[in-house]
């Protein structure tokens, strides 16, 4: 973990090999690989304002990358493959290739970047080098990182799982008689970014854990998680 201010100059070149991305403004892919917690004032330098912007670039392109790819798929379809692809699991997922934890910069009160708990910052810094791409040079430069990062998912046979709760609750229902129950743990974020934390229980099995930026996306992660750990689907690692 990186707490040096700025970026150290021997991780330029490397970094920008990883984005596939050489900047003429290196002020924002520094600005995107700082968490608030290394600013002495929050919002000074951080990630949170590109984040914003870079979540609409990625929802644009994964939607366009949708589109021209399953030329058949219906629209219900199309927003399964999207939300899972746009999710905070698959932004840190892209993180965690990138091995970007090695360079993002915290204050001591962030530990273990890598942690479970910590892939909501994960997916944060994606989002916002997202948007430090877009910002530096366009749509198209910001559409190849997506494209390099986001095609091999896309093309998952899991991306087109039906609605994992609507599984759950007939699983659940069949081989329980009682359906699933969903609750908010916690909410956290500001107000145009919230993060939902949702624990769902089914009478007779370990609870699950959730955490998006919806409560029904949270829900959705929760159903899925449990859906998976059960056997009633292949877990997304083992689908190619």
């Amino acid at each position: 973990m990186n707490r040096k201010k700025g970026v150290a100059e021997e991780h330029w070149a490397e970094i920008e090999t990883l984005v596939g991305h050489r900047f003429a403004d290196r002020d924002r892919l520094s600005r995107a690989l700082t968490h608030s917690s290394a600013q002495p004032s929050k919002g000074e330098g951080d990630y949170e304002r590109l984040e914003f912007l870079g979540d609409r670039v990625l929802g644009l392109c994964v939607a366009e990358l949708l589109f021209s790819t399953f030329r058949k798929a219906a629209e219900g379809e199309l927003s399964v493959r999207f939300n899972q692809l746009v999710s905070a699991e698959t932004c840190a997922a892209v993180a965690d290739e990138m091995e970007l934890h090695r360079f993002i910069r915290t204050g001591a009160d962030v530990k273990k970047i890598t942690a479970k708990n910590m892939l909501n910052v994960r997916a944060d810094v994606v989002e916002a080098l997202i948007a430090a791409i877009y910002l530096d040079a366009g749509l198209e430069a910001a559409r190849g990182f997506i494209l390099k990062y986001w095609t091999a998912r896309a093309a998952r046979a899991d991306g087109a799982r039906r609605d994992a709760k609507t599984e759950l609750q007939e699983w659940t229902h069949a081989r329980y008689g009682a359906p699933p129950t969903y609750k908010v743990a916690d909410r956290s974020g500001p107000d145009h970014d919230p993060r939902f934390t949702v624990i769902v229980e089914i009478p007779g099995l370990k609870p699950e854990v959730g955490i998006d930026r919806s409560k029904r996306a949270a829900e959705q992660v929760a159903a899925t998680k449990i859906l998976e750990r059960e056997g009633v689907w292949a877990k997304a690692s083992d689908a190619n």
